[in-house]
């Protein structure tokens, strides 16, 4: 496991050069697929299919529900690349290889990024099946010094103080809210703050009255490192959360979370998730 400083420019351009020489295709959105929902990535025609060890620098991911592969293809006349599969910074990947594909897909010619995630709910409004669509973040990770931007900066990717305030952009959110009504959805849509703990561990009941406080409507392990990465090269991003599970805030409660039920109720909105993305495409 390496850390951030031993991945240089030329690694990230010797991926991209290798991905582009193997396929026709030139993405302008890359599609990163949470939990359960790497069926995105079927959704595609004239796919090209890239297993993660075959492509060289990259990562390769170890949890269950993820598929480990890249894809490039078309959705609704767009040409995409889906990562089925993602990295975790509690597989013990240094935070800097989480974020590693985000830098090919930008030097791939990406412009927008749409990243997908499973998280608890930890806003009490939220019901198990909500899609939450992601209006800004909470990095912990970034509070306690494991930001991906952490050490030299490469003016190349981006200036070394990037804004965040306006990280998930605002027209795909409309755009994505529009698509939600069109589908008959709206009862299942909620806008909130996504968290980010490292993990593997679930939350315990006083982190998640802690969360609250802090004003979290969401809480989960990945995304934020990738969006950060993905902003500080300039890249729009749209953020979907499935609500899989409900936090746990009551001493008296039985409930347990459990990656099965994750799992389990992504299956239940899958179809709805990937119709959303996919009517989102054909409109940008």
């Amino acid at each position: 496991i390496s850390s951030s400083h031993l991945y240089k420019y030329e690694d990230y351009r010797e991926t991209a050069d290798w991905l582009l020489s193997h396929t026709e295709q030139r993405p302008k959105i890359a599609i990163i697929c949470g939990s359960g929902l790497g069926g995105l990535a079927d959704l595609l025609d004239n796919k090209t299919v890239f297993p993660y060890k075959d492509i060289p620098h990259f990562p390769n991911s170890t949890v269950q529900g993820h598929v480990s592969q890249l894809v490039f293809g078309e959705l609704q006349g767009k040409q995409c690349v889906c990562m089925q599969g993602r990295f975790h910074f509690y597989e013990g990947y240094d935070i800097a290889m989480v974020t590693y594909p985000v830098r090919v897909f930008f030097l791939l010619g990406v412009e927008t990024l749409i990243i997908t995630n499973a998280a608890g709910g930890l806003n009490p409004n939220f019901k198990v099946g909500d899609i939450m669509l992601i209006k800004d973040h909470i990095n912990m990770p970034g509070f306690a010094g494991h930001n991906p931007l952490c050490g030299h900066n490469d003016e190349r990717f981006g200036v070394r103080f990037p804004c965040m305030s306006d990280a998930y952009d605002k027209d795909l959110s409309s755009l994505a809210k529009e698509t939600a009504e069109e589908q008959g959805c709206s009862s299942f849509i909620q806008q909130g703050v996504y968290c980010m703990l490292a993990g593997p561990t679930f939350e315990t009941i006083a982190e998640c009255r802690a969360l609250q406080k802090l004003g979290a409507d969401a809480v989960g392990m990945s995304t934020v490192p990738e969006v950060v990465v993905a902003r500080h090269c300039g890249l729009r991003v749209f953020g979907l959360s499935l609500i899989t599970n409900k936090v746990v805030t009551d001493y008296n409660s039985q409930e347990k979370a459990n990656h099965d039920e994750v799992l389990e109720t992504t299956g239940m909105r899958t179809q709805d998730l990937q119709r959303m993305v996919s009517n989102l495409l054909a409109k940008m």
